[in-house]
């Protein structure tokens, strides 16, 4: 009886220190933050329920803990400083300040968090697509620390060129391409969820003109078939209707049975 007692007084001791305890933690909308004390981790429901962001929290109960004050950069760049570092490229924005990224080495994130794939860093402040980032590994999540000054800046800028022009994720090439760019750029491009299926038929269009000689002015989607306007090499403008499934060519001023 006496060992469960002390027992008892241990933890009731160990709760009331709890309470009296303040401690930093990042936090998104709807998740917990956590603490250590006296070797055991508590996990608690943050107030107000929506918070995004850093902040120094502190135990309402054993359930709850509220904001209590930003806490400085500081004592920010202290806490990640404790976590393993792992960069990636952004890719998209999620939702309030969480984007998808891909890492910039696929086998070194491996190494460090198990995984190698899309993935969601927390809190991201500053970015843009195909930036490389420095975020930091918990165990669970990955915050965002800040932009990766040291990487080249080359890369991100060829990869939003590309996109500009709408080129194709395969046709995307320049010095000092890696498979993870041309991943970044397959998840990026996938967003473009109405122009970026019309530009794939595009060059289409014109790899199937330009082996006939011909040049692709534009076309128009005609439910079962494209509307094709092209110019011919003795430069005569014509206008054909074009199968879709493989670019037959149902009806025009050319004498010819399919364009590929």
């Amino acid at each position: 009886m006496a060992d469960i007692r002390r027992i008892l007084s241990q933890l009731a001791a160990k709760e009331g220190h709890l309470l009296d305890t303040q401690f930093l933690a990042p936090c998104v909308p709807g998740g917990s933050v956590r603490t250590r004390v006296s070797s055991m981790v508590y996990t608690f429901q943050p107030q107000p329920r929506n918070f995004e962001g850093w902040a120094i929290f502190a135990p309402v109960n054993e359930k709850i803990a509220a904001v209590i004050e930003e806490p400085s950069l500081p004592q920010v760049a202290e806490y990640l400083q404790l976590l393993l570092p792992v960069r990636l490229h952004l890719v998209c924005l999620l939702q309030g300040q969480t984007w998808l990224a891909y890492p910039v080495n696929a086998s070194d994130a491996k190494q460090r968090t198990g995984v190698a794939k899309p993935v969601p860093v927390h809190l991201v402040t500053e970015g843009s697509q195909f930036e490389p980032i420095v975020a930091r590994w918990d165990g669970h999540c990955l915050w965002f620390e800040e932009i990766d000054r040291r990487a080249d800046p080359l890369p991100s800028e060829e990869l939003k060129a590309a996109l500009k022009k709408l080129i194709l994720p395969q046709e995307v090439r320049f010095k000092g391409m890696t498979p993870e760019m041309r991943t970044v750029y397959e998840l990026v491009s996938r967003n473009i969820k109405d122009l970026y299926p019309k530009v794939r038929e595009e060059k289409r269009l014109q790899r199937a003109l330009k082996m006939g000689g011909g040049e692709l002015r534009d076309f128009f989607d005609r439910e079962n078939y494209w509307l094709v306007e092209w110019t011919s090499g003795t430069g005569e403008n014509h206008t054909s209707a074009i199968a879709k499934n493989d670019l037959t060519v149902m009806s025009a001023r050319v004498n010819a049975s399919k364009l590929i």
